[in-house]
C-alpha cells in the first residue's frame, strides 16, 4: 500500500511540473506584453498639407489600453543578477531595462527572455551570452552599442534565438554571424551604411526584417537567400535603386523615403505573394518604369505619391488601394486601370488618390464609371 501511494504522488508531482513548464512561457508573454506594449507594424501615413490622412487597408494594433500586469518580484541573488529583475512567476526571463546599466550583467542559463532595453550600454564583450544559450528573445534596443565594440561571434551560441532588437543603436553594419533561428531581426535607427549580399546568409527562418532609419545606400542581393520572409521595411534610407532579387515568400516591402528612380522590369513578378508596396517619397518617374512593373496580381496596395510621375502607371485590375498624389500627372488614362472597358471587364480599385497633381476634374473619361465601377474615393 505504502508503494502505490508514493507512485501516485510522484505521477502527479511529474504532471504537475509538466503544467508549469507550458504556462510559464504563456504568463510570461502576457506580461511582457501588458507592460512594453509591443505591437505588430502599423503603419499611418501623413501627408504634406492634410488635415485628415487617409488610413492604409492594413489593419491596426488595436488602440485599447492593456491591463496593468503584475510587478515582478525580485528573486532570490543567487538566482538573479542584483541589478535586474527575476520574477519568480517568470523564472525564464530577467528584466534589466532602464537601469542606467552601462553593461551587459551576467545571464543565468535558464533564461529564455531577456531585457536590456534603455540602458546606456556602450559594447558587448565576446562570450557574453556563452552561457545563456536557451535565449529566444534578447532586447537591447535603446541603448549605445556600436559595431566596433562588439564581440566577433557574441550571438554565435544562441542557436534557439527567434527576436533579436537592437533598434535604436550606434551600429554602423549588420551584426553577422547571425543565428539561423532568428524569426525577427530590429536594426531601425542605427547608422547602417551597407547591407552585403551575404550580410544575412542563411537566415533562412526569418520572417520579419527592420532596417528604416538607416543611411542605407546599397542592399545587394542581400534578401534573395530569405525563403521565410514576409515583411521587409527599408523606409527611411538612401537607397538609389531597389534590392536585387525579392523573395517569393515576401507579403510587404516598404521602401518609402529614399532615392529610386528606376524599377527593373516585371521586378515585383518574383514574388507572387507580395500585397503591400509602398514607394512614397522617392525619384520615380515613368521613365524609370517598364509597361508592366506594377501589373502584379497578387499587389492589393499600391503607394507612389510624392514622386515625379506625368502619367499614371498601368496597375492590374485586382489591385485596390492606389496612391498617387503629389506627383505631376496631367491626364486621367482609364486603360492604365481596364485594357478593355466592358461589363465583364472592370477594374477591383476601391481608393484612388489623385489629389495635388496637375490634372483637371473634368478629365475624367465618360468611361472611368464603368471600369472603376467598385470605387469608393477618387481624389482629384
Amino acid at each position: 500500500m505504502c508503494w502505490v501511494t508514493i507512485l501516485i504522488m510522484a505521477g502527479l508531482c511529474g504532471a504537475s511540473l509538466g503544467q508549469y513548464n507550458e504556462e510559464e512561457d504563456l504568463a510570461w508573454l502576457q506580461y511582457y506584453m501588458r507592460q512594453s506594449r509591443v505591437s505588430s507594424y502599423n503603419y499611418v501615413p501623413y501627408y504634406e498639407d492634410e488635415n485628415t490622412p487617409y488610413v492604409y487597408s492594413y489593419p491596426a494594433a488595436p488602440d485599447t489600453e492593456p491591463e496593468p500586469g503584475p510587478e515582478p518580484q525580485q528573486a532570490p541573488s543567487w538566482q538573479c543578477p542584483q541589478e535586474c529583475d527575476c520574477p519568480p512567476n517568470f523564472s525564464s526571463a530577467m528584466y534589466c531595462d532602464t537601469r542606467n546599466l552601462r553593461y551587459l550583467p551576467f545571464v543565468p542559463s535558464r533564461m529564455k527572455y531577456v531585457y536590456f532595453q534603455n540602458n546606456h550600454i556602450t559594447a558587448i564583450q565576446e562570450g557574453a551570452f556563452d552561457n545563456a544559450t536557451e535565449l529566444e528573445w534578447l532586447a537591447l534596443h535603446n541603448n549605445q552599442i556600436s559595431s566596433d565594440k562588439m564581440g566577433k561571434r557574441v550571438f554565435g551560441k544562441l542557436k534557439r534565438l527567434e527576436r533579436l532588437y537592437m533598434n535604436n543603436n550606434n551600429l554602423t553594419k549588420v551584426p553577422s554571424p547571425l543565428p539561423r533561428s532568428l524569426r525577427e531581426l530590429h536594426l531601425s535607427y542605427n547608422q547602417i551604411s551597407k547591407v552585403p549580399s551575404n550580410a544575412l546568409e542563411g537566415l533562412e527562418n526569418l520572417t520579419a526584417l527592420y532596417l528604416s532609419h538607416n543611411f542605407i545606400f546599397e542592399m545587394g542581393a542581400s534578401l534573395k537567400g530569405l525563403k521565410s520572409l514576409i515583411l521587409a521595411d527599408l523606409s527611411y534610407n538612401h537607397l538609389r535603386k531597389v534590392p536585387d532579387g525579392l523573395p517569393v515568400s515576401l507579403e510587404q516591402l516598404y521602401l518609402e523615403y529614399n532615392y529610386i528612380n528606376t524599377i527593373p522590369d516585371e521586378y515585383f513578378q518574383v514574388s507572387p505573394r507580395l500585397l503591400y508596396v509602398r514607394m512614397s517619397h522617392n525619384s520615380l518617374t515613368n521613365q524609370g518604369l517598364s509597361t508592366n512593373t506594377f501589373n502584379s496580381s497578387s499587389i492589393l496596395e499600391l503607394d507612389l505619391s510624392y514622386n515625379r510621375l506625368q502619367k499614371i502607371p498601368r496597375v492590374n485590375t485586382n489591385l485596390e488601394n492606389l496612391y498617387l498624389q503629389g506627383n505631376q500627372i496631367n491626364e486621367f488614362s482609364i486603360s492604365s486601370f481596364c485594357s478593355v472597358v466592358d461589363v465583364m471587364n472592370y477594374s477591383r480599385l476601391q481608393v484612388l488618390r489623385l489629389d495635388g497633381n496637375e490634372i483637371k476634374r473634368n478629365a475624367v473619361p465618360p468611361d472611368a464609371p464603368l471600369c472603376l465601377r467598385r470605387a469608393t474615393v477618387i481624389e482629384i
